[in-house]
This record gives structure tokens, C-alpha cells and sequence, in this order.
């Protein structure tokens, strides 16, 4: 089967931002009332919209709304991760945010299954690798992060030619096959063998002119 190139998950690199706390819930991470959109195009701004704005709109303390950070597409979370109600929407919000991959100490089940049907690598770490992780990018927020899921590491290039940190990273055989050849995207996957379905829609008499 052919897939597409650009829906190979091998490396993936940009900077970080660290998100602390444990069991942040997919409520936090895309409010209720943002579940009513017709597509998930413009759910990016709303990302942890109520914990960026106060009633009037005003900015809050947060790392999305943090300037060093602005850009990043490795979000770096703690324990129990997207918990709660099983929404598609927050995965979906987050990819459309920019973020590209997530690190954490652990996801729960149905948001780590979305964010793998979406293309975006969810891998886990240690405990106290990821704390050191947050403290690197907190004080170098200008840091590169390689995701490197063939070799199952996570790198950081450090600004300066500073010594980079090789991090052991967790991921699951099911995933990780699907993301270094491509076939977690399963429209390309469809679309790949157009040859195959067509061939099979004129063997079925209630898609070829079926008559009674």
C-alpha cells in the first residue's frame, strides 16, 4: 500500500512548551460549549480557552499565552493527561494550535487512541526526565526538540552549541509502526487503493446498476 510522504512519522522537531499539572482534562483543554462547531478548523484559538481569558477577554497567566513559547509544537504535559470525556475536539484543538507531538509521564487511553488517529505522536517519559525536560525549555525557552520515534529517544539542541540531553521515550508498537509508515492516516490509506475499490464497486450489483 502507498501512503504519502508527508504522513510519515519518523522525527519530528520543534521547540517546547511545558504545560505542568496532572490529570488535565479534555473540558480544560477545549471547553463544552465549542463541541457545538460544524468542523474543527477554527478550534485552535479556543485551546484552554477559559484558563487563557477571563470574562472580559483579558489575557491570563498561561503557557499558550506566553511569548517565549509562541511557535512551539512539542507540548510537554505531566501525569494522566487528557482524562475526562473522550472528544475528539481536544486533540483536534491542540493540532490546530501548531502542536505537532506531545511528551508526557501518561495519557489516558481514548485521547492518547485520537491523538494517534490524527498524526500526532503522544510518548511518554519518566517522571523525573520530564521535570528536567519542562526545566531545560523553561530556561532555554529557544530549544529544539527531536522526537525521534524510530529510535525511541527524544533529543534537545540546546541554544549556543550548548550540550544537548538524550530522554528514553515510551511508545506503543501499535503506534509507533502506524507513524513511521504512514498508515495512521486512514483517508491516504483509502485513497491509496482507489484501484482496488473501484474494482470491487463494479462487483457489487447494488452499486452497478442493480435491477430486480
Amino acid at each position: 500500500m502507498l501512503v504519502a510522504e508527508k504522513s510519515i512519522r519518523k522525527v519530528i522537531k520543534g521547540r517546547g512548551m511545558p504545560l505542568p499539572g496532572d490529570d488535565i482534562d479534555t473540558d480544560r483543554i477545549i471547553p463544552a460549549r465549542y463541541l457545538k462547531c460544524v468542523t474543527f478548523d477554527e478550534l485552535g484559538k479556543f485551546a484552554f480557552y477559559d484558563e487563557r481569558y477571563d470574562e472580559k477577554g483579558n489575557k491570563k497567566d498561561h503557557p499558550f499565552n506566553d511569548e517565549r513559547y509562541h511557535g512551539a509544537g512539542i507540548l510537554i504535559v505531566n501525569k494522566n493527561f487528557g482524562c475526562g470525556s473522550s472528544r475528539e475536539h481536544a486533540p483536534q484543538s491542540l493540532m490546530r494550535s501548531g502542536i505537532r507531538a506531545i511528551i508526557g509521564e501518561s495519557f489516558a487511553e481514548i485521547f492518547l487512541g485520537n491523538c494517534t488517529v490524527l498524526g500526532i505522536p503522544a510518548v511518554t517519559m519518566e517522571t523525573g526526565a520530564v521535570s528536567e525536560l519542562m526545566d531545560i525549555i523553561e530556561k532555554e525557552p529557544e530549544t529544539v526538540l527531536t522526537v525521534n520515534l524510530d529510535k525511541k529517544i527524544v533529543e534537545t539542541d540546546l541554544p549556543g552549541g550548548k550540550n544537548s540531553k538524550i530522554f528514553k521515550i515510551g511508545v506503543t508498537d501499535s503506534a509507533r509502526e502506524v507513524f513511521l509508515n504512514g498508515t495512521w492516516d486512514t483517508t491516504s490509506a483509502l485513497l491509496s487503493g482507489k484501484k482496488e475499490i473501484e474494482s470491487k464497486a463494479r462487483s457489487l450489483p447494488y452499486l452497478n446498476h442493480f435491477l430486480t
